[in-house]
């Protein structure tokens, strides 16, 4: 099957390629081997309480000091 790259690049893909990821509106793209593989990613809300947070933020190896040099970077003065 193809799959056409228009002037904006973004590629069409085929209705029975699209088919078969039913509930699925994002793909990762990657480049490997000199192909572009496609995978399925689900958008999945995290807990919106405090421990759900931390829990996704340990689970990404986002540290205190981490967060702490966010915050001073984004208080910093436009040159």
């Amino acid at each position: 099957m193809l799959a056409k790259l228009t002037t904006k690049n973004q590629i069409t893909l085929p209705r029975d390629v699209v088919k078969e990821f039913k509930g699925i509106d994002y793909f990762d793209a990657i480049v490997q081997d000199g192909r572009i593989v496609l995978e399925p990613v689900r958008i999945r809300p995290i807990s919106g309480d405090l421990q759900g947070i931390r829990n996704k933020m340990k689970r990404l190896g986002v540290s205190e000091s981490d967060v702490t040099e966010a915050v001073r970077w984004s208080r910093l003065k436009p040159e």
